[in-house]
């Protein structure tokens, strides 16, 4: 038996960058902040994962989630390798975004 499964609570860092690589089919990227105290001396660290979500709930994302959202995910870990334009080997780890819940919206924006 195994289990790949990931469970994240934190903050949207970024507007859901949206693609539709096929007609009716989103795919869409945002990255996700989570922070926790390390040690006595209580610093706090915080870690960067990059949330993949297709199809309904990538629609979804795209209309309600924004920067500085507080947002619930679940997924799994998935690990995919490129080549950049440099002809150098790249790997990534991406959390493939089964389901997630809005915690709270972002602050309002100050216009002006």
């Amino acid at each position: 038996m195994s289990v790949n499964k990931i469970i994240l609570l934190g903050y949207v860092g970024n507007d859901p960058e949206m693609r539709y690589p096929e007609k009716d089919f989103a795919v869409a990227r945002f990255s996700l902040a989570t922070s926790e105290h390390k040690g006595t001396s209580g610093v706090e660290v915080t870690d960067w994962h990059t949330c993949i979500l297709t199809g309904r709930n990538a629609s979804l994302a795209e209309r309600y989630v924004r920067k500085g959202t507080r947002l619930y995910v679940e997924g799994k870990m998935r690990y995919r390798e490129y080549e950049d334009r440099y002809k150098i080997k790249r790997r990534v780890a991406e959390v493939e975004v089964t389901s997630f819940e809005l915690l709270g919206t972002p602050p309002a924006q100050s216009q002006g």
